[in-house]
């Protein structure tokens, strides 16, 4: 047709892209007349691409999407991705339907078929929708181009949790493994904040039966690992891989604990750090009772935060006590690496009274807590008799000053100090009574361990 008509043809936005390609292919230069070439009016007509509707510059996308590889470095495919990702941009647009503004750098035609603006919660997210026919070597290149020109973090990540989801449904497995692959390559060039927890372990959760590269797991595990103090304990219970005995994935949480650990330095990682920690002495309650849980990959949970992270070691004992209840069967020696990260001197009083008379636990565990718990009652003993001696230099110089003058806050006051020195003796004799106990206890386990000495050794 355009050689027949004298180098004249209609270029619309269904065909702009096709004729352009053909023209490159044939060398449709024109000869140096720019009437006669088919190559210049081609871009002469995407100088108007401003003024193309929405459902034009959809049309030629998907023009490009069948012309592909073939334009996918083309000037003119990405002219039309800068001016869609333009009108998406726009804070003034509510849909792609609207009429531009005097402020807009872009002027484009209104489409009247489309009824009135959407609600303001869906300002951000219309264009989601038609873009999910794009195949992943566009995406890849829609993303690219957007993060380049700044569009909102976020909302790229919806919009990419959104393609992922609804092009997974339905295809093969190895479309699956490519677009799971693509999708979390786009996610790490977002900034971290913009991520949601929930959306990346539903990505995983896709990605655990599909065989993706090790090279993607590690980076999708990685922005997880970001994110651990949006997580719930649900997220973390993944089952364990295939043909692994114990019951919940224990390496899976390791790994995500230590990528949050390297995110640290901003000023709201004290904060984070103390969601995570919850998080882990949740989980260590819940793993504690799988009874294939090998003893150093429990030790390696509880050593995986720092001592400061805790304020309370309460969870991490009840966690242990369940280990060691279900694990009956180990050894002094690995009862001890067990229990070596338990810090007595952030127990309870409850914890420490239960763990001094818990035979579970092993005799040195149950003799530190004796100790300690003896330690916080002379604590407790030194700051009574410091209260009392005050008190007895207050009431004396009382007296003297005030002789027969005693009122009725005088008498409670009095009282009180009558009730503290009974607290005070009472304290003593349970002090008392714990180092009797201490003793007795000592004795019993080095009586079991001596008859013991001739028995075969359980464990190496």
């Amino acid at each position: 047709m355009f050689c027949y008509d004298n180098g004249r043809t209609m270029v619309t936005p269904s065909n702009i892209f096709l004729l352009n390609c053909a023209a490159h292919f044939l060398e449709m230069d024109g000869n140096g007349s720019s009437r006669h070439s088919l190559i210049d009016q081609t871009e002469k007509s995407l100088k108007g691409i401003n003024f193309w509707t929405w459902s034009e510059l959809l049309e030629a996308l998907k023009q490009c999407q069948y012309l592909l590889p073939a334009t996918k470095s083309s000037v003119m495919l990405q002219c039309i991705l800068d001016c869609l990702i333009g009108r998406i941009a726009l804070p003034s647009i509510a849909s792609p339907y609207t009429c531009s503004s005097d402020s807009s750098s872009f002027q484009f035609s209104c489409d009247t078929s489309i009824d009135s603006l959407k609600s303001s919660s869906s300002q951000l997210t219309w264009w989601f929708e038609d873009l999910l026919f794009l195949n992943v070597d566009l995406i890849d290149k829609l993303i690219k181009t957007m993060v380049s020109l700044k569009v909102n973090h976020a909302t790229i990540y919806k919009f990419l949790f959104c393609y992922h989801k609804s092009r997974c449904i339905g295809a093969a497995t190895a479309e699956k493994c490519n677009i799971t692959e693509v999708v979390i390559d786009l996610l790490s060039l977002l900034d971290r904040s913009s991520l949601s927890c929930k959306g990346l372990f539903e990505i995983y959760r896709v990605a655990l039966g599909l065989r993706i590269s090790k090279f993607y797991r590690n980076n999708l595990e990685s922005l997880m690992g970001s994110q651990l103090d949006q997580a719930t304990i649900d997220y973390l219970l993944a089952p364990s891989p295939h043909r692994r005995a114990y019951f919940y994935d224990v390496n899976l949480v390791l790994r995500l604990v230590q990528g949050f650990l390297l995110e640290g330095g901003s000023l709201s990682f004290t904060s984070r750090l103390k969601k995570v920690t919850n998080l882990l002495d949740s989980y260590l309650v819940e793993v504690a009772p799988d009874s294939h849980l090998k003893p150093s990959k429990f030790t390696a949970l509880v050593l995986l935060l720092p001592d400061y992270a805790r304020a309370s070691y309460d969870r991490v004992y009840r966690a242990m006590d369940l280990f060691l209840e279900v694990h009956a069967g180990l050894c002094e020696e690995e009862k001890r690496s067990v229990c070596c990260a338990l810090n007595h001197e952030k127990l309870s009083e409850e914890a420490l009274k239960d763990l001094s008379r818990n035979s579970k636990f092993p005799s040195q565990t149950v003799q530190k807590a004796l100790t300690t718990q003896q330690s916080m009652i002379k604590c407790s003993l030194s700051d009574t008799h410091h209260l009392l001696t005050f008190c007895d230099s207050l009431f004396c110089s009382n007296t003297k000053e005030n002789l027969g003058k005693e009122d009725s806050e005088t008498k409670k006051l009095r009282a009180d100090l009558q009730g503290m020195h009974w607290k005070m003796m009472g304290l003593e004799k349970v002090c008392g009574a714990m180092q009797t106990e201490m003793a007795n206890i000592m004795r019993s386990r080095l009586s079991i361990l001596g008859n013991a000495r001739s028995l075969p050794k359980l464990c190496s």
